[in-house]
């Protein structure tokens, strides 16, 4: 059974509503022939893309493809392949051909973002990509994420931008995490080899029965495989954000996502996207500073939909720096709130009860209008609420 027989007999299921997405693509979908990289494939994805965009959802694009525009530029010059070296250099070769293959797609404009898993565990370098690419978003730019090959000597190694894709779901706050592959759905075995693999539709819980059933890459020009997606939906999942696993390959497959449908393998999120993040923030060790905020400031942050904004801010007692959880307490030393501040506590002490609009006057620069964002913050009591609080 070839792949466009075996996805007419996997049915179509609804996809959840959802607003912000990452869709990841892999080299084997840019590099199709295995040589340098071709838009048979990639027009589609762009296609679902600025539908999305005309629904009034937004997409980020995680790319891999760098290394096989890389390899495709050099031909015959091209060094090793299992040599780390020579594959970083190529990877900083074939980054503008990528992101000009996906400029070419879109009709607006394109960012290039180059991340390690580093950027994304260092809680500073965290905040600074999570506000780079709001504002991308918010600029109405589309993002295109890839690992940092050329510097990320660890990540290249594991080569997948799978679990990238995973992580970066979980730092812009997507409600879903689209992956398109060279294969239709997660099957029982690998349907390249064992004809009698089915197709899994839905996935509760990846168990190690479920992992058990991933085979490796299917090609030289990726370097990921099933397995790398499977552990990238159990990332997702963590954070509250389900996964669908489609070919696309398939035109119709990518055309039907627009329409909120999906023929593919969905795994389920263990919780809500909000419940994974709220119980990391409410439980996660703290900083040693704290911030103390007036009464107006503490009802408004008890709902959970406002940020801390200068104006509500008293006093800073402790020591933290920008991306660290802190304490709010009231004027009582109650704690109402723990949340990642944008700013250290020297800044903080500095900027207290002043209106937003003076930070960088004050500063002489500004990581935002904001101390600590709606998004990144997670109330524990229960006052009755107004709004943002400023002076």
């Amino acid at each position: 059974m070839n792949e466009g027989q075996r996805s007419q007999v996997i049915p179509m299921q609804a996809l959840p509503t959802w607003r912000r997405c990452v869709l990841k693509v892999g080299s084997n979908l840019l590099a199709a022939d295995g040589g340098g990289l071709t838009s048979i494939y990639a027009a589609a994805l762009a296609d679902f893309i600025r539908a999305s965009r005309d629904a009034g959802r937004q997409v980020v694009l995680v790319s891999s493809g760098a290394v096989a525009a890389g390899r495709a530029q050099l031909r015959a010059h091209t060094p090793s392949g299992g040599d780390i070296a020579a594959r970083q250099a190529l990877a900083a070769l074939g980054q503008a051909p990528m992101i000009a293959l996906w400029q070419s797609l879109s009709s607006r404009p394109v960012a290039q973002v180059l991340l390690t898993h580093d950027d994304l565990r260092n809680r500073r370098r965290y905040l600074n990509a999570r506000a780079t690419l709001r504002e991308l978003l918010t600029l109405d730019v589309l993002p295109v994420v890839n690992e940092n090959d050329t510097v990320a000597v660890d990540e290249l190694k594991l080569g997948d931008n799978d679990n990238l894709a995973a992580i970066v779901a979980a730092l812009v706050d997507a409600d879903l995490l689209l992956i398109a592959s060279d294969i239709d759905a997660l099957y029982t075995a690998d349907p390249r080899r064992d004809p009698l693999a089915t197709p899994l539709q839905r996935i509760e819980a990846l168990t190690p029965e479920v992992m058990a059933m991933a085979g490796g890459s299917g090609s030289t020009v990726g370097t990921g495989g099933m397995r790398t997606k499977l552990e990238a939906a159990a990332k997702a999942g963590a954070a509250g954000v389900p996964t669908a696993i489609f070919s696309g390959r398939r035109s119709e497959t990518v055309d039907a996502l627009a329409q909120g449908q999906l023929r593919g393998t969905f795994f389920v999120a263990g919780k809500t996207r909000m419940q994974a993040r709220k119980y990391w923030l409410r439980h996660a060790p703290a900083a040693p500073g704290r911030i103390q905020v007036d009464a107006g400031a503490a009802r408004a942050l008890a709902g959970g939909r406002a940020s801390l904004l200068p104006g509500g801010v008293l006093d800073v007692t402790g020591e933290f720096h920008r991306g660290d959880l802190v304490e709010i307490v009231d004027e009582a030393a109650r704690v109402v709130a723990r949340g990642l501040s944008q700013y250290g506590a020297v800044e903080v002490k500095r900027m207290a009860g002043r209106h937003s609009r003076d930070i960088e006057p004050l500063l002489g620069y500004s990581y935002g209008a904001e101390i600590v964002h709606r998004d990144d913050l997670a109330t524990l009591v229960d006052i009755e609420t107004t709004g943002d609080i400023d002076a």
